[in-house]
């Protein structure tokens, strides 16, 4: 489902590298067992390869689909230049995770048995990882494009404001936010809305 920002990212940045892709809207809660009967685990997102394989974590995902869209990548070749990319993914992927880790506790769990301990440590983590998008977005203020880092980002961004509105300042977060408004009116972003739950390409 595209509510999923990890859905979300391997949907946009599969329309970017140009590798079709046909999505099957199913959800890990209310479609289980139709879920489990794809992939036991019941992850998301889960890609069947033509063969047959099963791929799940969107991260290992978009590793094969890179293989598959050579020369086309979503990553620079150069180690020191790839090593800066992976560090804003890694920083939009546990924006992601703080994000799903805080609905699913306010979501999920009865309000009695939540932990605001963890919580707070959670929402801590969630500020440190947007802070240090920003850091990195203003040391280098080159125009926006759609690499891996900054489609991770923009989908992240826009995942815990719809799901966690008022939690992070936007104002706070100017190079953030203007990559997300600038990231949500590209066509790659623009095929993979966030609030639709059928896409077929």
């Amino acid at each position: 489902m595209l509510d999923s920002p990890y859905v979300r990212r391997v949907a946009v940045s599969l329309h970017v590298l140009g590798v079709p892709f046909t999505q099957r809207c199913v959800s890990v809660f209310r479609t289980y067992e139709q879920f489990k009967a794809i992939n036991p685990v019941v992850k998301a997102p889960t890609l069947v390869c033509r063969d047959g394989t099963v791929l799940m974590d969107s991260t290992l995902i978009l590793d094969y689909a890179e293989a598959l869209a050579r020369p086309r990548s979503l990553l620079p070749a150069s180690a020191g230049e790839r090593a800066v990319a992976l560090r804003g993914v890694g920083l939009a992927l546990a924006a992601c995770e703080k994000s799903v880790q805080i609905v699913y506790e306010r979501e999920l769990r009865p309000a009695e048995k939540q932990h605001e301990p963890w919580l707070r440590r959670v929402t801590e983590q969630l500020h440190s990882a947007y802070r240090e998008l920003e850091s990195e977005l203003t040391a280098r203020p080159a125009p926006f494009a759609l690499t891996a880092p900054a489609i991770a980002a923009a989908v992240a961004w826009r995942f815990t404001h719809e799901k966690l509105p008022g939690t992070i300042d936007a104002a706070s977060h100017p190079r953030l936010q203007a990559l997300s408004g600038w990231a949500e009116a590209q066509p790659a972003f623009l095929a993979a809305p966030y609030d639709e739950t059928t896409l077929h390409v």
